[in-house]
């Protein structure tokens, strides 16, 4: 039985083509990029090759603005608490989303108990952050606002170049976290006027434990990591080459098969949604409707538990998610569904199917044969559920 891989957004196969780009810099290409012998030089011409590859995804973008991190939540980490230390004698007060990554709310969080104050903007039933909303908030002593480009759960995109408008108008640091957005759709930096940026190289088929914060020359963000004068003295650490080498083919590939990947994911999502909808009653889609990702699609499976959903479809040979593999272990509803409005028992029956370049018409069509079935039994089993009303359409 061919397995079904709809979980892309947790994580994606490193291609071929980045695994042999990488395997020199572990075997004869070992050098520390920052020795002065050939070794160093030739691993310090690869990172740097490899960052120009990274700026070019996020064009236009100058390279120097690229940080090469351990992730995505390195770089979030970074982008708060950098931008907090930095301007902490101007202001302590900060503005972010409810629907953040973990990443940022926890960094939030942590800021709050070191004396820092933090607003959470509120969304529409979409997942959208009103920009009037986040506009009334501003203070004087704000000095950052955090929103993430697209939310890894419902893949709904925000208002990113209003926000970093607005942001821009009042001095203000404006930091979004692209890393489910970055190599899916276009993402110029400098457009949109961002002045922090992160990214993440395993959600666009590149490996794991390397991550970038693109920062531009406007932004005044401190080091949290002590060291050595690694990264123009932003981050210290010997810079993981191998794994740069590997996100910059990454960036290349995303940005060589964009427009055509993205047209083809969006078909074979719709055809997902539309395939559950017309098999089964009581099901909702979160998220906006046309704002979002072309691969994500999240739905709410009334009356079952998404776990259940899971493990059922895993049995099958489908692996999805319940929401962001980050919070895996936890038992409360998702707090992107639950800052949407949705109810805590319908947001407890909620997948996250997010596709990839694996995924072919026929994977699909083989989802949308299974799910139907593993949802009426899950509903008969359900006290919640009038075990006696059927809930396969006709």
């Amino acid at each position: 039985m061919k397995r079904i891989y709809l979980d892309h957004n947790a994580t994606t196969p490193v291609h071929p083509d980045v695994l042999k780009a990488m395997l020199p810099y572990y075997k004869e290409e070992f050098g520390n990029a920052s020795s002065l012998h050939s070794l160093g030089r030739k691993a310090r011409q690869a990172l740097e090759s490899a960052r120009a590859q990274v700026a070019c995804l996020i064009a236009p973008c100058e390279p120097a603005d690229i940080v090469f991190t351990s992730c995505g939540t390195e770089s979030d980490n970074f982008a708060l608490k950098g931008a907090a230390y930095a301007l902490g004698d101007k202001g302590r007060h900060i503005i972010t989303t409810q629907i953040e990554h973990l990443a940022v709310l926890n960094a939030c969080q942590f800021l709050e108990k070191n004396g820092y104050e933090l607003t959470y903007v509120p969304v529409d039933e979409y997942g959208i952050v009103d920009v009037k909303t986040l506009e009334k908030a501003i203070r004087k002593d704000t000095i950052l606002i955090s929103a993430m480009f697209a939310n890894n759960e419902t893949g709904t995109i925000q208002p990113v170049e209003e926000i970093a408008r607005l942001a821009r108008e009042r001095g203000i640091l404006f930091h979004t976290d692209a890393v489910q957005a970055a190599g899916k759709i276009p993402v110029r930096a400098e457009e949109i006027g961002v002045d922090m940026m992160s990214l993440s190289a395993h959600k666009i088929y590149g490996p794991k434990g390397i991550g970038a914060l693109y920062v531009n020359k406007r932004a005044r963000v401190a080091p949290y990591m002590h060291g050595g004068h690694h990264e123009k003295n932003r981050r210290a650490g010997t810079e993981n080459v191998a794994g740069i080498v590997g996100f910059g083919k990454a960036c290349e590939l995303a940005r060589a098969n964009m427009e055509k990947e993205s047209t083809r994911l969006t078909v074979l999502r719709d055809r997902l949604w539309e395939g559950i909808n017309k098999g089964l009653k009581d099901v909702k889609m979160n998220g906006h409707p046309v704002k979002r990702l072309p691969n994500t699609l999240n739905v709410s499976f009334k009356y079952v538990e998404g776990e259940s959903i899971l493990l059922n479809l895993d049995l099958k040979g489908i692996a999805a998610s319940s929401g962001s593999a980050c919070t895996s272990g936890s038992l409360e509803p998702s707090h992107v569904l639950k800052a949407m409005g949705v109810e805590a028992s319908v947001a407890q029956g909620s997948v996250r199917f997010s596709l990839g370049s694996g995924n072919e018409a026929s994977d699909i069509d083989r989802a949308i044969k299974e799910i139907p079935p593993i949802i009426k039994k899950l509903r008969d089993m359900s006290p919640l559920y009038d075990a006696g009303k059927y809930n396969l359409r006709g």
